[in-house]
């Protein structure tokens, strides 16, 4: 399969995936009524979840030089976050997974 076959391929799976998100239906029925295989359905919501999970931030360590380093501002949604030297990382591990979308 070319790489323009494969992105066809791509580009139609994406818009199958909306249309059923949009559906409302369960696997099953929305795959009969287009003559699909639930199997492959399946196949691509996992591999969509799978991505998803990929692209979740990975966290950086910032370590501030002295106590006169000005705070870090966070912004989750409209909660703002000021983390000042000397934080407790759990903590903030723990706060920004409760926050995040």
């Amino acid at each position: 399969m070319s790489e323009i076959e494969l992105q066809e391929l791509r580009d139609l799976w994406a818009v199958r995936l909306t249309e059923f998100d949009a559906s409302g239906q369960s696997i099953a029925k929305w795959c009969k009524e287009r003559d699909l295989k639930p199997h492959q359905l399946q196949y691509r919501l996992d591999k969509r979840r799978r991505t998803a999970k990929a692209s979740v931030p990975q966290w950086v360590s910032l370590e501030p030089k002295d106590a006169s380093t000005p705070p870090i501002i966070l912004k989750i949604g409209q909660v703002t976050v000021e983390v000042r030297p000397g934080f407790d990382q759990t903590l903030l591990r723990d706060l920004v997974g409760t926050l995040a979308p």
